[in-house]
């Protein structure tokens, strides 16, 4: 189990990719293991056979500790490594969802053919670089990039990329992939209760600890998104073309958000304790940086990855890491460092089509803004002379939520009137 960060000193197996006497290539995933921080596949050290495993799936183990052995290709395995690999192949692996099936000869990894079928990429067309020809994790995610189809950030409480729903007539429409989700046979469920996976149990944890400590308040703007939504359709092409990225509404969302969190730094600043402090041992730490997190859903639990120093970065910046830190976390290529110590977070409420979300803070900010959906509708336009009338805009809610011991609903309100009017009248440069 290798140090994966400096705070990190345990880990717990969530997967074996292997089996004993399977053969593995040198940085070949071999088994998924599940942290505080994040979750991750860690590669083979060395080719040859999985000989040993020493730990089932669910077990936690400290840093340092051998899992597994790994001997030259051609060794024999004992008798009684041969007997342990039952063991090791916990009943989850026995009973797991049959994978994507593969097209005619190809050879494909379990998690390439996954990452391949949420991304829509044709394995016939990915030329592989794993023994004979096989296709791994790494050849899609290069497949991904090349052809521009980069995920969408979504939401840990989800936060996905706003999604171009204006150009449907109202009402929208859920995300094709969900649509598509057939219901599950209720016999196929199990009959016994399920233990937390570590990634949720984390997750019930924080959220608890929250609501318990943070009085959280919530105020919701609507915002009209026309300006943005046709800038988007202006330039998606060429920015695509520029920087190998998808144009989406996530990057105008987070440009806004950082310009308004340098107005308002109050929002992007925490409370932390202060035992020599008069004022019930608290105090406000202002953070000389705003980190940001975009909170990405995944099929096994939630995450909030970060973009440090996103005051720093342009806007066409922004939109490379919002693209890469979200196919990263569904990949788990994500590194420790990349996860947690955020001071303030972006979650999409609306990417399943819900008009706003009240979100949970994410410890310990302060403040947390969810994305509501972005739909087409009438509304009275005003124009240079004052005169009215009705007109079909993008509109799109935003909810902001925030700690009442440190953001009175003054600071707030400000907060998102200044959120507000930088979207709609954007006049920053997009690369």
């Amino acid at each position: 189990m290798p140090q994966m960060g400096e705070s990190i000193f345990e880990g717990t197996i969530t997967k074996w990719l292997k089996t004993i006497g399977d053969a593995v290539e040198k940085d070949e995933p071999l088994l998924e293991i599940s942290t505080d921080k994040v979750d991750a596949e860690l590669p083979s050290p060395a080719a040859g056979v999985l000989a040993e495993i020493r730990f089932t799936e669910g077990a936690t183990v400290e840093v340092n500790t051998v899992v597994a052995v790994i001997r030259e290709a051609g060794a024999t395995i004992p008798a009684t490594a041969q007997a342990a690999a039952n063991i090791a192949q916990s009943p989850v692996q026995r009973s797991a969802p049959p994978q994507v099936a593969q097209v005619g000869r190809i050879r494909s990894s379990p998690l390439a053919r996954r990452i391949a079928k949420e991304h829509g990429i044709d394995l016939s067309r990915v030329a592989g670089t794993g023994a004979e020809g096989r296709i791994n994790k790494e050849d899609v995610l290069r497949a991904a990039t090349t052809v521009g189809l980069r995920s969408e950030a979504s939401s840990a409480t989800p936060v996905e990329v706003a999604r171009d729903s204006g150009r449907a007539a109202p009402p929208q429409v859920p995300p094709p992939q969900v649509a598509q989700t057939p219901a599950p046979d209720p016999s196929t469920l199990p009959v016994d209760p399920v233990p937390l996976t570590r990634m949720r149990a984390i997750i019930a944890e924080r959220m608890v600890e929250s609501v318990r400590i943070a009085p959280h308040v919530h105020t919701v703007y609507k915002i009209d998104m026309t300006r943005i939504a046709r800038l988007r359709d202006q330039h998606k092409d060429a920015f695509n073309q520029r920087h190998g990225v998808k144009l989406t509404y996530m990057p105008f969302i987070a440009a806004a958000a950082v310009a308004a969190l340098r107005r308002f730094p109050i929002v992007n600043a925490s409370l932390e304790s202060a035992p020599q402090s008069d004022s019930a041992g608290l105090a406000i730490r202002y953070h000389q940086t705003i980190d940001l997190g975009i909170a990405v859903a995944l099929d096994w639990g939630l995450i909030v990855p970060v973009i440090r120093r996103a005051h720093e970065r342009t806007f066409a910046s922004l939109a490379r890491s919002i693209a890469d830190l979200a196919l990263r976390a569904r990949s788990k290529k994500l590194l420790p460092d990349e996860v947690g110590n955020s001071t303030f977070t972006l979650t999409n409420a609306g990417a399943f089509g819900g008009e706003y979300g009240m979100p949970i803070i994410n410890q310990p900010e302060s403040a947390i803004l969810a994305v509501g959906g972005l739909r087409k509708e009438p509304a009275v336009v005003t124009d240079a002379e004052g005169n009215d009338s009705i007109a079909i805009r993008s509109m799109q809610y935003f909810c902001l939520g925030f700690d009442h011991r440190l953001i009175d609903g003054a600071d707030g309100g400000k907060f998102m009137l200044e959120f507000k009017k930088v979207l709609e009248n954007w006049n920053q440069d997009i690369g």
